[in-house]
């Protein structure tokens, strides 16, 4: 028998809380507000100046400073957190035991201690639990999955990620909690399995014990390895991703919305062994193979709406979930690795 939450949800608009007006807070309301599947009814914040921005904007939203006058609300179907990370367990586990579906942005939570509570109550619940990874509802990650998914690369040996820019700069999680949880996120999605294994380096130079730049290697299944380069402190935005199979090998540029991606049709085709006597440069080559660049066709969404849109969709039981608390689990699981990692090192720690 159908939920008879998701009935009444289906005979009217979907009824939001926003948590967190700042940085991401106002792009989460603008797309949820103003809609046919769904209305923004509350947004909370503790700055007054947010909330009367809000009410300027938007008369009809009711603001408040506390999250339990939205939780209150019977209004209410579903919240959306956009707040600091070590509040996201409080809050979600909050509108989880109220009966309300849960859009936390990345990370899920603080620790996977923090993470597996929430998924076990969502479970137990029989409410939606999704995390922000907005980057899996990128139009131009989706159609890598689909390419990886046809084995058009063959076998993946590694994947390379450098995400950079000259800020923003958090004070509340390093880079790695910033960053490199996107990136975890793509890796986890296209690949399909699980990491067993995290190295990683990084410093703090802007605030003591707040990482501002992190090397890392995630080794997952299959042999196949994945290299992030993350940082706030570069002077120039990066979002580049280069994939190498065994038979052909791609780029991801998401700098550059026309054209992300790019299909390399190179290979190693055998075993180089060097000639005894080299006099042509062709010798060099033999076992080098080098075919077209093809430009996949990627149609532009805004990767936050087409999350929303999915959002809403998997409350009225329409589509099975994706970036769920278990993804959302495995992501945090990474970074806790990572963190401890740096802490010792540079070791190698399994997971």
């Amino acid at each position: 028998m159908r939920d008879a939450g998701l009935v009444q949800q289906t005979l009217r608009m979907i009824g939001i809380a926003v948590v967190g007006a700042g940085h991401w807070g106002p792009n989460l309301i603008r797309n949820f507000d103003g809609r046919e599947e769904s209305v923004v009814r509350w947004v909370c914040d503790r700055d007054a100046k947010r909330l009367a921005e809000v009410q300027r904007r938007l008369p009809h939203v009711s603001v408040g400073d506390r999250v339990e006058q939205a939780l209150a609300d019977p209004l209410v179907d579903a919240v959306v957190i956009a707040t600091p990370t070590k509040t996201h367990h409080q809050i979600a586990r909050a509108a989880l035991e109220q009966g309300k579906h849960v859009l936390v942005e990345k990370p899920l939570a603080a620790s996977t201690h923090e993470t597996a509570d929430l998924c076990d109550l969502a479970e137990r619940s029989r409410r939606v639990l999704m995390v922000g990874h907005v980057f899996v509802f990128n139009a131009a990650v989706q159609r890598v999955r689909e390419i990886l998914d046809r084995g058009d690369l063959g076998h993946v040996h590694y994947v390379s990620m450098v995400r950079t820019n000259l800020g923003p700069i958090r004070t509340d999680v390093s880079a790695a909690w910033d960053l490199a949880a996107h990136d975890v996120s793509i890796a986890n999605y296209w690949l399909g399995v699980d990491a067993i294994a995290v190295s990683a380096t990084g410093s703090a130079w802007v605030n003591p014990g707040i990482e501002d730049a992190v090397f890392a290697t995630i080794r997952y299944r299959n042999d196949v390895l994945v290299n992030l380069h993350v940082s706030w402190l570069n002077p120039r935005k990066v979002r580049d991703v280069t994939v190498v199979g065994e038979r052909r090998m791609l780029t991801f540029d998401d700098m550059n919305p026309n054209e992300p991606l790019r299909l390399y049709d190179k290979q190693v085709t055998g075993e180089m062994t060097p000639p005894t006597y080299v006099d042509t440069f062709g010798a060099f080559r033999s076992s080098i193979r080098e075919g077209d660049i093809t430009i996949p066709r990627v149609p532009f969404r805004e990767p936050l709406k087409a999350e929303c849109d999915h959002f809403l969709a998997c409350i009225r039981g329409e589509h099975p979930l994706l970036a769920d608390g278990r993804a959302g689990h495995e992501v945090v699981r990474v970074l806790e690795a990572m963190h401890e990692s740096i802490r010792r090192k540079g070791a190698e720690v399994l997971l």
